[in-house]
């Protein structure tokens, strides 16, 4: 999946034209690239594909979203691209644009879904009339968290030893037992939420090299996810 194509979200709303005001658990395609009611046009969205869990709830482009519309990104994973630790460090600081290196698949080390915590929100296209089936977009960013430093369950035989290694931030993986609460949209109180957004256990996930024809959004089957016995590129590690 990349930004601004049609993800998978699971969220709780009152179905529509139902007559009935109570939340029902759903499965929806959104569109990935949050674009806030208030904005004029859509461009943003590919630059809204993610929310920092440590500011989501103050940042005028999702605090609404946050407080009434989450919801959860299942996924077998997620990609992450491995780069020398300067260069980490220079994209944290928003001086330099992260290469792509050697990309690995980050999955649960269980076999389990891989439950990202998200927000959606509804934008409103005013140059389309009121039936046409683009006049609405509902659109979705994943909320992001400082990356593990404790080690992977399994982690490769070289390479990274942990998500640290692997990137600074990571989607924010909530476990089973917070899905409830958190897809509620009767918990409105920002205290309460935040307390939602604490990192999972350490130790969960594992990571490993697949091919680098991940790095081109042209190339799309299940061979992206085949484990490799080492990298194709050579990393710092």
């Amino acid at each position: 999946m990349a930004p601004t194509k049609e993800v998978y979200a699971v969220l709780d709303r009152p179905l529509k034209d139902a007559g009935d005001p109570r939340p029902v658990r759903q499965l929806r395609k959104l569109r990935w690239g949050l674009v806030p009611s208030w904005s004029k046009t859509p461009e943003g969205a590919a630059r809204m594909i993610n929310a920092r869990a440590e500011t989501v709830h103050e940042k005028p482009s999702y605090r609404r979203a946050f407080a009434t519309r989450r919801c959860i990104l299942p996924a077998d994973g997620y990609y992450e691209w491995v780069t020398g630790e300067q260069e980490r460090d220079l994209e944290v600081e928003g001086k330099k644009k992260r290469p792509r290196k050697q990309p690995y698949f980050v999955t649960p080390a269980d076999g389990s879904v891989f439950a990202m915590a998200g927000l959606y929100e509804f934008w409103r296209d005013r140059t389309l009339p009121d039936d046409h089936p683009s006049a609405w977009w509902v659109t979705c960013s994943v909320i992001t968290t400082e990356a593990e430093t404790a080690p992977l369950a399994v982690a490769p035989a070289e390479g990274p030893r942990a998500l640290a290694d692997i990137h600074p931030r990571m989607p924010l993986m909530l476990t089973p037992d917070r899905w409830d609460a958190w897809l509620d949209p009767a918990r409105t109180d920002p205290a309460e939420l935040r307390g939602l957004l604490a990192p999972p256990p350490a130790g969960l996930m594992r990571a490993y090299p697949v091919t680098t024809a991940v790095s081109n959004v042209r190339n799309n089957g299940p061979e992206l996810l085949k484990e490799l016995e080492g990298p194709e590129e050579g990393t710092l590690f």
